[in-house]
């Protein structure tokens, strides 16, 4: 099993990026184009830009932006060059933080990741200082009311899921990277609801906090997903259902 559900912080990030639309379609167009830049403009032999591109159209990011953002990639037009950059530090409380970003300013980003980590009570560390904590898996969660726990068990074993979670609201399931976008196809294919779906960086072992130093943890993963050329962001800390009801959505001081 996979010893933690992440369906709480799943929820709150999607809450607060379908509430900055504008901002959502710019990190899933920055990934086409990386993805487009990285292998190819055709999403049939490059399997990143066909799961980018199936993202950004979940999310109705227009056609028209989409195909710009192949090209982009691809360098059939001008625009920006994006590379991928993970930052590492410690939040509130001593907790792991990993920030992946694209971006086309590093040094622009580093700044404002770094005031970040500073303003909210965190240290931003050396490259591979918490990143050892984390592991990249393919994440996908269906809502319970799709099925029955004895359906899912079935659908489970047939597509070679590594480990599963059963929550009150959803199923998990968990497979390995390099299978993550068959097992996709596979869901897809056999017209499962998915709640999301995503590779997502796990850590190996969660940390509990009290609430008000979690609230802490909170505010600065939330200020960090703002920065424009943030595109995740993971800790390994348990945020309960109270902090998150409590915080989510609030101002900041």
């Amino acid at each position: 099993m996979a010893g933690h559900s992440k369906w709480a912080q799943i929820k709150r990030k999607k809450a607060v990026t379908d509430a900055r639309r504008g901002q959502l379609w710019s990190r899933l167009l920055k990934e086409v184009t990386v993805a487009a830049r990285m292998g190819g403009e055709d999403p049939g032999g490059n399997p990143r830009l066909r799961s980018a591109i199936q993202e950004a159209k979940a999310a109705n990011v227009p056609n028209d932006n989409i195909d710009r953002a192949v090209q982009r990639g691809a360098g059939l037009i001008e625009g920006a060059i994006y590379e991928e950059i993970a930052y590492e530090g410690y939040g509130p409380g001593g907790v792991a933080i990993l920030v992946e970003t694209v971006t086309d300013n590093r040094n622009r980003t580093v700044a404002e990741i770094r005031h970040y980590f500073s303003k909210y009570g965190g240290n931003l560390g050396e490259n591979g200082c918490v990143g050892w904590m984390f592991e990249k898996r393919g994440y996908f969660a269906i809502d319970r009311s799709e099925m029955s726990e004895e359906e899912f068990m079935d659908l489970a074993l047939e597509i070679g899921a590594d480990d599963i979670e059963t929550e009150d609201e959803t199923y998990e399931i968990f497979v390995s990277p390099d299978s993550y976008l068959e097992v996709r196809a596979l869901l897809e294919e056999k017209q499962v609801s998915l709640a999301t779906a995503e590779l997502a960086m796990l850590p190996q072992t969660y940390v509990d906090l009290e609430a008000e130093v979690s609230a802490r943890v909170l505010r600065l993963m939330e200020a960090l997903e703002e920065q424009d050329d943030v595109q995740n962001v993971w800790a390994n800390v348990n945020l309960d259902d109270q902090v998150l009801a409590g915080q989510s959505g609030s101002d900041r001081p």
